[in-house]
């Protein structure tokens, strides 16, 4: 009793100094922190520090000792104090909002710091109900109701559209608040409704509420609104082509969209319902031409596009196989009709030909497989025909020569014919070598050492008939002689009938000299008579001196 009358003395004692009030926000249901004197460090001459609200003291401390609990009321279990003199108070509800004072006490000062308490609480979470079923263009309609339940204060709500906030009055936007407050535990529970007029863009908008950094989920709705335009579709992997099945699609702007439509096909109405598509099979180019479609409550809302069936007919004349004989013709006719225009290219055996073939006389080399191909974008269509030319083999050529060496002969016979001609000699010889056979033509040559003279046989044959011709070859040793004698023979041979030409010639002036003097004429006319027979002469000489060449 003497040490509280001792203590209420020096408080009296002592100069009250009261600071500014500071506010500390805590957080409902947690333990909260109302700091002394800001938190500033304890002074050094400390003596009591102790807390207190309106209804009474809540809890002292003497320098170098305990806290001491002196509140009897609720705060009787829920106060403590920090090390910093800092005032905690567990289990914090909003009747905990009010001021809490700190009063220290250091050497001959009282300091009082109060401080005001509020306490804050989120709302339990944010959600949409009270969804509208779909939206309709045009029409105001509610689209649902945001709550945000058990929050301190009041939480204040956001509406968004694709995350961008929507702000009451603007145009087709009505927001509508109300707060409700629980009478237990204080806390309130906020209602928004947004009621929306709805426009076309809106199809897949997201919406979403909030408050408090927090966010509903997202919600979208099936915005209504009527056909405007009816469009139609043809589907294709690409131009169109006879024997093509054409899938028409026609769509409508309006949402729901129709389910039902009428197909205008080459003059027909086709109803087709609880679908947008319909298949016209096997079209033909005379399927070419306009197709409609329109939704069944209004037929001028329709939409129409022109179809073009792509056609190529043709036709190639010869086909197949075709057997001429060499030295025929052969009539070709390509015949088109197409809807376009037409590129026409030939080949010959895959090789590409530059204009189109000719047969007016066969070769052996026309012989081939010869292809058209006919295509107007991407139609394509060939057709081809093989060409076989064949005749009886013939002899070109036979001919013979001395080797290298001069000890052997080499005989060479050339022969054209289809089919391939198989070559046959009258001798045996060795090295024989057969060229190519190309284009009907044949080369076989045969090496040959003769030792008497004899006649060599070449003969080419095929399955139509066969041909046949010989050459004379001399032994390589009397080759020589013999030539010696030939030539020798042939000049005395020339040399007697320039002697016989000479005496027939004379015999012809003298005659033709005695007529002149009998029937007067003159002499001009025997004269030019001469000279064509000297130049007679002349051409006979000279060509008797080349046979002497030979």
């Amino acid at each position: 009793m003497h040490f509280s009358s001792c203590l209420y003395a020096l408080l009296v004692a002592l100069v009250y100094q009261v600071s500014g009030m500071d506010t500390v926000i805590g957080l409902y249901g947690e333990t909260v922190e109302v700091p002394c004197n800001n938190g500033a460090p304890k002074p050094k001459d400390l003596f009591i520090t102790k807390w207190k609200y309106d209804n009474g003291d809540l809890l002292t401390q003497l320098k170098d000792q305990d806290a001491s609990v002196i509140a009897t009321d609720k705060y009787k279990d829920r106060v403590s104090m920090a090390e910093n003199s800092s005032l905690l108070i567990a289990a914090a509800t909003l009747k905990d909002e009010k001021t809490f004072t700190c009063m220290v006490v250091a050497g001959a000062d009282i300091s009082e710091y109060p401080v005001k308490l509020l306490i804050h609480k989120a709302p339990t979470g944010v959600e949409i109900t009270a969804l509208a079923t779909e939206l309709e263009i045009g029409k105001p309609t509610q689209l649902g109701q945001c709550s945000t339940p058990d929050a301190h204060p009041a939480a204040n709500i956001t509406w968004f559209k694709n995350k961008k906030p929507l702000v009451a009055g603007e145009k087709g936007i009505i927001i509508s608040s109300k707060v409700k407050v629980d009478e237990v535990t204080g806390l309130t529970t906020t209602s928004s409704t947004l009621q929306y007029t709805a426009e076309k863009g809106d199809t897949g908008a997201l919406f979403t509420c909030g408050a408090l950094n927090a966010l509903s989920s997202p919600v979208s709705f099936t915005v209504t609104y009527p056909t405007e335009r009816v469009s139609l579709h043809v589907i294709s992997k690409g131009p169109l082509m006879e024997g093509d099945n054409v899938t028409l699609k026609c769509k409508a702007d309006g949402n729901p969209p129709p389910t039902s439509f009428n197909f205008h096909v080459q003059g027909e109405v086709v109803k087709v319902e609880n679908s947008d598509s319909y298949t016209v099979t096997d079209v033909t180019r005379d399927s070419t031409g306009e197709y409609k479609c329109s939704i069944i409550d209004n037929a001028k809302m329709e939409d129409s596009k022109n179809i073009t069936i792509n056609y190529l007919d043709m036709s190639l004349s010869p086909s197949g196989k075709v057997l001429k004989s060499v030295g025929e013709s052969l009539a070709l006719t390509l015949q088109t009709d197409a809807s376009g225009e037409l590129k026409v290219s030939w080949t010959k055996d895959n090789g590409k030909l530059d204009k189109r073939p000719k047969f007016d006389k066969l070769t052996y080399s026309d012989s081939g497989k010869y292809e058209v191909v006919v295509t107007m974008g991407a139609l394509i269509k060939k057709a081809s025909f093989e060409l076989v030319v064949e005749g009886i083999p013939v002899i070109r050529r036979l001919a013979k020569q001395r080797g290298e060496d001069g000890q052997h002969k080499v005989l060479t016979c050339e022969a054209e014919g289809s089919p391939k001609p198989t070559v046959a000699w009258s001798v045996n010889g060795t090295s024989a070598d057969e060229s190519p056979y190309v284009n009907g033509k044949i080369s076989h040559k045969l090496t040959i050492v003769p030792t008497v003279n004899l006649t060599v046989v070449c003969t080419v044959s095929n399955e139509l008939g066969q041909d046949t011709r010989a050459i004379n070859v001399l032994t390589c040793s009397s080759d020589d002689g013999d030539m010696t004698k030939l030539v020798v023979g042939v000049i005395v041979g020339l040399l007697l009938a320039t002697v016989v030409v000479g005496l027939a010639y004379w015999l012809y002036m003298k005659k033709s000299k005695q007529g002149s003097w009998k029937t007067g004429e003159k002499e001009d006319g025997s004269t030019e008579e001469s000279k064509k027979l000297e130049e007679k002469i002349e051409e006979k000489l000279e060509e008797n001196s080349q046979k002497v060449e030979v």
